[in-house]
């Protein structure tokens, strides 16, 4: 995913709305260094009310990378650690008795704010992990009959690790297609990783981002100003072609047992136009179709266990499908 540096779209609105979500991305560089493409990838699943899932060897700030978000943000925060004895109550709230009144009486859990931290997802057994599945598709939960709203703007944002296979539960199939995208954060450069240890060296502490001078600089005004002017990005029948191609491309692919479904199609056209309004245009090109498809369409994607053998990955498959498919001019 590319770095939006340019501004050539129209003035007014549009461009206020983008200003305060470069404002957001340039808030989040204060405490993480050298993680731009998964900075862009969040700002683009606020865009399009979507949920990201982070993967990452452990120390490369999947977790303070959020957490920045969330301070640069004027939104309410909350965090679940999940681990082994985790139960869906936990996450969703559950009822109470309450002797005084001899009723009982809904205790909302975690989930009920407008960002949350789903830390080390896979730790936690599948009936837990089940329990997000009607909040991130839904945008409510559902206790003892009664369906309660979420409030909005809801963003689920997970990590989990991919090295580390003891005491992990794999999320299912049904659960990775709930993410917008999965952004991989990789390790640093030299010179990345250079200036994080000279900021520890300095006094930076990752536990307090409000010493760092991380502030909020953009709230819901912002993020509805700038949701208003991406639904109003134009794309072509071309494009829209175009996606749906890519898109049956890997249903057809002799190295996968699962392609992209079609909410994976309508994801990625989402995606794209998100890209299209950050860079600067009010259309969409091939180009931001390309530069989306990665995290888009990796985790709604199934090898086949002799490919994996091969040493074929799910990138590699969507790198070739994209060489390979017609491109509209």
């Amino acid at each position: 995913m590319m770095d939006p540096t340019t501004d050539t779209g129209p003035t007014g609105d549009s461009r206020d709305a983008r200003a305060s979500l470069e404002a957001l991305r340039a808030e989040i560089s204060k405490a993480v260094v050298g993680q731009d493409s998964a900075v862009t990838g969040l700002v683009v699943a606020l865009l399009c009310r979507g949920h990201v899932l982070l993967e990452g060897v452990p120390g490369v700030a999947k977790t303070l990378l959020v957490r920045a978000l969330a301070a640069s943000l004027e939104l309410d925060t909350k965090r679940v650690q999940f681990t082994p004895d985790l139960m869906p109550s936990d996450v969703t709230g559950s009822l109470v008795y309450d002797a005084r009144t001899t009723k009982f009486s809904f205790q909302p859990g975690p989930v009920f704010t407008n960002l949350l931290l789903a830390d080390e997802i896979n730790r936690t057994p599948p009936k837990t992990q089940s329990s997000l599945l009607e909040a991130m598709e839904e945008r409510q939960v559902t206790v003892d009959g009664t369906p309660r709203p979420l409030p909005d703007p809801f963003l689920v944002a997970a990590t989990q690790n991919p090295v580390e296979y003891e005491g992990t539960y794999p999320l299912p199939e049904a659960q990775l297609d709930r993410f917008l995208l999965k952004l991989t954060v990789p390790l640093p450069s030299r010179h990345d990783e250079i200036d994080v240890l000279t900021r520890h060296a300095e006094g930076f502490n990752p536990r307090d981002l409000q010493a760092a001078g991380v502030r909020p600089v953009a709230g819901p005004a912002d993020l509805e100003a700038a949701r208003a002017a991406v639904a109003k990005t134009s794309i072509s029948p071309e494009i829209t072609a175009y996606v749906v191609d890519v898109c049956r491309a890997t249903r057809e692919s002799p190295s996968l047992t699962l392609g992209v479904s079609p909410r994976g199609a309508t994801a990625l056209l989402s995606t794209a136009r998100a890209w299209a309004w950050l860079t600067g245009r009010d259309y969409v090109i091939p180009d931001d179709v390309k530069a989306l498809a990665l995290p888009t369409l990796r985790h709604r994607i199934q090898l086949r266990p002799e490919a994996e053998m091969e040493g074929v990955t799910a990138d590699s498959v969507i790198n070739a499908i994209l060489a390979h498919v017609p491109v509209p001019r």
